[in-house]
């Protein structure tokens, strides 16, 4: 938000995606206490990255287990979070800020040579994802074991949430979204709103096919990098 606003785009914040504790958090445990016995530990997200490490610190002396990370922010929770666990952010693995994507598909060309039969990789996340990752690394050999970090679930519709929808709405807005499952919130939020005229700004294909199912009449896409973002709605916002 504060990083719109220096640039000059008025933005509200309105949650599609609220997280919550696991109900089953064995594995959460497992992996915390067990970290350093897997090759790889794969975060698809910041919040994943926050809630694994949400717990005192287990340092170890020396590990080599590598940090995947799908783009910069989980790249940027990561750095953060390992110090306090000892561990140097130069083990982390994330697509390079000028790729073109910040996927799945990125993240396995940068470190498909580290995976070999007998790997363990661990996919730390919010519940159920996609198997893209999954398929190619146990092509390799490897074994995947998942960890639930958190669950996703749609926000609670205080009054205050409510309105600040209407206020949205009424200013014919365009909507930034970085996640389909945010989109498919909102339709289940509010099932009988009509999105046909208003802009729908995403961060990646798969989301850009979930925004048209929604209805949203103009939906364009951005790399999902803040210099990107703001170009680009500032290019809807000349076209309007």
């Amino acid at each position: 938000m504060r990083d719109l606003a220096a640039h000059g785009v008025h933005a509200t914040a309105l949650p599609l995606i609220d997280t919550a504790p696991p109900e089953d958090d064995r594995d959460l445990r497992h992996w915390r206490a067990h970290w350093p016995q897997a090759d790889a530990l794969m975060f698809v997200s910041g919040a994943a990255v926050r809630a694994f490490f949400d717990a005192p610190p287990m340092a170890v002396a020396g590990t080599h287990t590598r940090f995947w990370a799908p783009g910069p922010g989980t790249a940027k929770a990561l750095a953060e979070a390992l110090p306090a666990w000892g561990v140097s952010p130069a083990h982390i693995d994330a697509p390079p800020i000028e790729a073109e994507q910040f996927d799945s598909e990125a993240l396995w060309a940068v470190v498909h040579a580290q995976v070999h039969p007998g790997h363990t990789v661990v996919v730390v996340g919010g519940g159920s994802g996609r198997d893209w990752l999954t398929q190619r690394c146990e092509a390799a050999g490897a074994t995947v074991a998942r960890c639930e970090a958190y669950a996703r679930q749609a926000p609670n519709p205080t009054p205050a949430w409510r309105e600040a929808l209407a206020r949205v709405q009424r200013a014919n807005s365009v909507w930034l979204f970085s996640s389909s499952q945010a989109i498919d919130h909102l339709q289940a939020l509010v099932p009988d709103a009509d999105w046909s005229g208003s802009s729908a700004l995403v961060t990646h294909p798969r989301i850009g096919q979930a925004a048209h199912a929604a209805g949203f009449a103009r939906v364009c896409m951005s790399r999902p990098t803040l210099a990107d973002v703001i170009q680009t709605l500032k290019s809807m916002d000349h076209d309007r």
